[in-house]
C-alpha cells in the first residue's frame, strides 16, 4: 500500500508527484502506461520532430469531421514518462489573464489569474526573466533558444511590417506581438516535468514509478476510490492507496478510465453494458482542441531547416550539438509565434500563429519534398465542443475522439481572417529575399472567403491540445470541484488538463505543470499561494 497513487506521469501528474514527494505528503506511486524518458531524441530539442509518429505517441484517430470534409485526423498525445512535455515543441506559452479569469467566473474558484500567476512563477526556473510574472530557482527550466534561423528572423521582422508589434515576452503584461519562444529547456536539454520533478524526487525515497503498467480500472471500496488495478506484462495486478487516487492522464485518458470504472454518463456506460458506480454526465463532455492550418511560401535556396536531417549533416549537427551545445539540434523548430487580435490589432489576441522554417503539414496530406517558411495560425478561444465515448470495454483500445472542429460558425470566421493575416505577413518585404514568387499554400487562386474555408476544412490539424473532459466547476455538468475532487466520491481527484472548463489561449504544457503544482498544495491542505498584484 502506499499514500497516493497518481495514474499518469504527464506534465501535471509529474509535477505533482514530485511535489507531493519531496514535501513528505507520504510515499507516491506514479503508473505511467508508456515506457521510460530513456530515447536520446526527448532529451535533444529538436527531437521532437523525429519522434512525431513514433510509438512514444498515442496517435489517436479522431471521429470523422463533417467541417473538415469528413476527414478523420490523428491527434498525437504523449506516450511515455514525461508525456507532451517530453514529445512537444517544447513552447513555454502560458496564455493570457483573461483565460484564468473566466474559469473562476464559471465556477473554478480559486483559479483565476492572481491565484494561478504565483504557481506558474513557483514552478519557473528562467534564464533571462525575474519580476512580477516570472521566477527563478523552480524546477521548471525556462530558457530563451539558443539557435534561430534566417527565416525565422524574416517572420518576425515581417509580422512587425504586417502591423503586429514585436514582443520579448508572450508570458508577461500582456501577450500581444510577435517574438520568439521561450522553450522548456535547460542548458541545451529537454527539461520535462519527468526530469525537473519525478527525478529528484526519486532520490528522496518517497516516490516510485512503473512504467508499462496500463490502469484498466479504479477500485472503489463504497464510494471511496481505493486503489488501481493494471496491466504488466500480461498480467493484472493492484495496488492500494490510504489517501487518494489521483488521475492525470489527460483529457482523453482520465475520461475514459472514469467511464471504464462506471463512472461517467448513465448512456454511455448502459451502451456498454459497464454498471453505473456513480452517474457524471459531464465526463468526456466538453472536448476542446486548437485547430491549425498551414498558410506556405517556397524557399529560393536552402533556408530554414530542410535537408538538415539527411544522414550526413546530422551527423554534422550532432557533433555540433555535442561539442558546442548549438546547431540546428538546439533548435525547437518552432522558434518564433505571434498573437494577435484580427477583428481589432488592439485588443488582446484571439489567434495564434506558430511559425515553422520548413513545409510543414498533417499527416494525411501530400508530402512535399522543399525548403520552405510555413505559418500556422490557430482560433485561441474555439466555440467548438467535442466529447470521448467509449469504443469498446477493452482497457487497451482507444476511445472514440471527437472534436468537432468548426462546428461553431464563429471558428471559422475568425480562421479565415487569419489565413488572410498569415497570408499578408508571408508577402511582406522582409521575406522576399528568401521565398519565390507566388504562393505555395493556399495558392493564388483561393481569393475569397468561400474558398479559404474550403481550403482550411481541407488542411486542418490539431495542435495537440485537448482539454475540458473533466471539467472543474459546481455545476451538473462537471466532473470535479474547485479542490479537483470527484463530484459525489471519496479519495479521488483529477489533475491534468482535463479539468480546464475552457482552452487557455496557447500552448498547454505550461498550464498542465501549474496544475500539478496548485494540485499539490490542495492536496496537502496548504495556505494557497497569496495572489499576486500583477
Amino acid at each position: 500500500m502506499v499514500d497516493y497513487v497518481v495514474v499518469g506521469g504527464g506534465s501535471a501528474g509529474g509535477a505533482l508527484a514530485g511535489r507531493l514527494a519531496l514535501g513528505n505528503a507520504g510515499k507516491v506511486l506514479v503508473i505511467e502506461a508508456g515506457p521510460r524518458d530513456s530515447n536520446p531524441l526527448i532529451h535533444i530539442p529538436a527531437g521532437f520532430v523525429k519522434l512525431l509518429d513514433s510509438d512514444l505517441l498515442y496517435h489517436y484517430k479522431t471521429e470523422a469531421q463533417p467541417a473538415l470534409n469528413g476527414r478523420a485526423p490523428v491527434m498525437p498525445q504523449g506516450a511515455v514518462l514525461g508525456g507532451g512535455g517530453s514529445v512537444n515543441a517544447a513552447i513555454y506559452i502560458r496564455g493570457q489573464r483573461r483565460d484564468y479569469d473566466d474559469w473562476a467566473r464559471l465556477g473554478a474558484d480559486g483559479w483565476g489569474y492572481s491565484d494561478v500567476l504565483p504557481y506558474f512563477r513557483r514552478a519557473e526556473d528562467n534564464d533571462r526573466l525575474s519580476d512580477a510574472y516570472h521566477g527563478t530557482g523552480g524546477p521548471l527550466g525556462v530558457s530563451d533558444l539558443r539557435q534561430v534561423t534566417d527565416l525565422t528572423r524574416a517572420f518576425v521582422r515581417s509580422a512587425q511590417e504586417a502591423g503586429i508589434p514585436y514582443t520579448s515576452d508572450f508570458n508577461g503584461t500582456r501577450q500581444r506581438g510577435v517574438g520568439f519562444n521561450q522553450t522548456t529547456t535547460r542548458n541545451g536539454r529537454r527539461c520535462s516535468a519527468a526530469v525537473g520533478y519525478m527525478r529528484p524526487a526519486v532520490k528522496s525515497g518517497n516516490l516510485e514509478i512503473r512504467t508499462g503498467c496500463l490502469v484498466t480500472r479504479i477500485l472503489f471500496d463504497g464510494d471511496r476510490a481505493s486503489g488501481v488495478e493494471y496491466a504488466r506484462n500480461g498480467k493484472i495486478e493492484t495496488v492500494e492507496a490510504d489517501k487518494e487516487v489521483i488521475l492525470a492522464g489527460g483529457a482523453v485518458q482520465t475520461p475514459k478510465l472514469l467511464m471504464l470504472s462506471g463512472v461517467g454518463p448513465e448512456a454511455e456506460l448502459r451502451r456498454h453494458g459497464i454498471a453505473v458506480k456513480h452517474r457524471l454526465e459531464g465526463v468526456g463532455q466538453n472536448l476542446q482542441d486548437h485547430l491549425e492550418f498551414p498558410a506556405i511560401r517556397f524557399c529560393t535556396g536552402r533556408y530554414g531547416y530542410y535537408g538538415e536531417d539527411s544522414f550526413f549533416r546530422s551527423i554534422k549537427n550532432g557533433l555540433q550539438y555535442l561539442l558546442f551545445k548549438s546547431g540546428p539540434v538546439m533548435s525547437n523548430v518552432t522558434e518564433a509565434c505571434a498573437f494577435v487580435n484580427v477583428d481589432d490589432m488592439e485588443a488582446e489576441p484571439n489567434i495564434q500563429m506558430h511559425f515553422v522554417p520548413i513545409v510543414f503539414m498533417d499527416s494525411d496530406q501530400e508530402s512535399v519534398k522543399r525548403a520552405g517558411a510555413t505559418i500556422n495560425p490557430c482560433v485561441l478561444r474555439p466555440e467548438s465542443r467535442g466529447e470521448i465515448r467509449l469504443k469498446s470495454t477493452d482497457p487497451v483500445a482507444h476511445p472514440l475522439v471527437d472534436p468537432r472542429y468548426l462546428t461553431a460558425p464563429e471558428d471559422m470566421r475568425l480562421s479565415v481572417k487569419a489565413l488572410k493575416l498569415a497570408r499578408n505577413i508571408l508577402a511582406q518585404p522582409s521575406f522576399a529575399g528568401f521565398v519565390e514568387d507566388g504562393e505555395a499554400y493556399p495558392g493564388k487562386a483561393v481569393d475569397d472567403d468561400a474558398a479559404l474555408g474550403a481550403y482550411i476544412r481541407s488542411k486542418g490539424k490539431t495542435v495537440y491540445h485537448p482539454v475540458g473532459t473533466c471539467r472543474m466547476g459546481r455545476d451538473a455538468m462537471s466532473v470535479v470541484d474547485p479542490e479537483l475532487r470527484v463530484h459525489g466520491l471519496r479519495n479521488l481527484r483529477v489533475v491534468d488538463n482535463s479539468i480546464m472548463p475552457t482552452l487557455i489561449s496557447g500552448n498547454t504544457n505550461a498550464t498542465a505543470i501549474m496544475i500539478g503544482e496548485k494540485a499539490s498544495d490542495i492536496i496537502r491542505g496548504l495556505e494557497p499561494l497569496a495572489p499576486s498584484n500583477a
